[in-house]
């Protein structure tokens, strides 16, 4: 009985219509009509316009159009490689020019703020050293700076202090009667003195290094033995850094202008009215010497006031650049360590 019951069963399954599986899984397709196949005509064969006709008529057909429904939803995207990169060389064009007012910009900040950093310093609270700098790598100045800086020194009062003390040395040796005593003969002393100091240094320090692109500041250097850093600051009288590059190169500014400032003194001292060439050179090369003095009190002058004033004008840049030296001269021997071992 149990097998007649299944025979059954398959025998009423079987009886069933089959439902044809794409018209129930698509029955929106089902109900849709084939569209008619166009037949071409004599004309449209003569014309040559059959083809495209029937291009037509299956792109209307629902069922072939899919395939190219979905080929729109996902376009692929056009071969213009060329237009991405030129828009990216744009976009990093524009991004360097915006760049470069930025860092002009930083840099004239920083000249800034190292000038003002010079126009603080003096040796012993007393001394300026305005065109003296504890930077390596300082910012170079602009004509207008190197101005700003030499004006700032010409009206210091250690510059009238200074001139006033060298007429009061002359009229008690008695040199220059033109002159004149008394008075009226030590005011023309004292502006004398002070027209030395300011037309040298002007000239020097300001005309010349804008004229020749020159850096007219002692660039210190705060390390390194005792003897090379003397022979450093001396070096420095007849040599300095070029703007623009960065190098070092003779100090055409520093021996030109003490050379002229020595001529153009002729003109106010009554007593070189009869000067030649040769004392005018003989007195630049004495105010390069004074030079080279000014410079090597600027070198040790930090040392000096760390050790018995226990203050350090470098605010830690001398420690630093020590510390750099230590470092540089222990890689250096570990190096020749491994190459003797090797």
């Amino acid at each position: 009985m149990a097998f007649l019951g299944v025979t059954s069963c398959l025998c009423a399954q079987g009886a069933r219509p089959a439902t044809p599986p794409d018209t129930a899984a698509n029955p929106s397709q089902a109900e849709i009509p084939d569209a008619p196949t166009p037949h071409p005509t004599d004309e449209d064969l003569s014309a040559g316009t059959a083809a495209p006709r029937i291009e037509l008529a299956l792109a209307s057909d629902p069922r072939t159009a899919a395939p190219q429904s979905g080929q729109a939803q996902n376009p692929q995207p056009p071969a213009t490689g060329t237009a991405p990169a030129s828009s990216s060389t744009t976009q990093s064009n524009s991004n360097s020019q915006a760049q470069q007012p930025d860092s002009k910009e930083t840099q004239h900040q920083k000249a800034e703020e190292e000038v003002k950093e010079q126009e603080h310093q003096r040796i012993g609270g007393i001394v300026p050293t305005f065109n003296m700098t504890y930077h390596s790598d300082a910012v170079p100045l602009s004509p207008a700076e190197k101005f700003q800086l030499e004006f700032r020194a010409a009206i210091d009062p250690y510059t009238f202090s200074v001139a006033a003390i060298v007429a009061g040395i002359g009229e008690a040796e008695k040199s220059n009667s033109g002159f004149g005593w008394g008075p009226e003969g030590y005011g023309r002393r004292v502006a004398a003195a002070y027209a030395d100091n300011v037309i040298g240094n002007t000239l020097g320090n300001a005309v010349l290094p804008s004229i020749l692109h020159q850096d007219p500041r002692y660039y210190r250097l705060g390390h390194g033995t005792t003897r090379h850093r003397l022979l450093y600051a001396l070096a420095t009288t007849v040599i300095c850094k070029h703007d623009g590059t960065g190098k070092w190169e003779p100090n055409y500014s520093n021996i030109g202008g003490n050379i002229l400032g020595g001529e153009i003194s002729n003109l106010y001292y009554p007593d070189n009215s009869k000067s030649n060439f040769g004392q005018t050179i003989g007195n630049g090369m004495t105010v390069t010497a004074e030079g080279a003095f000014g410079s090597t009190l600027e070198e040790f002058w930090p040392d000096i006031s760390r050790k018995f004033f226990h203050k350090d004008p470098t605010h830690g840049l001398d420690a630093q650049a020590r510390a750099e030296d230590a470092a540089a001269k222990q890689k250096k021997q570990h190096e020749e360590t491994q190459e003797h071992q090797q």
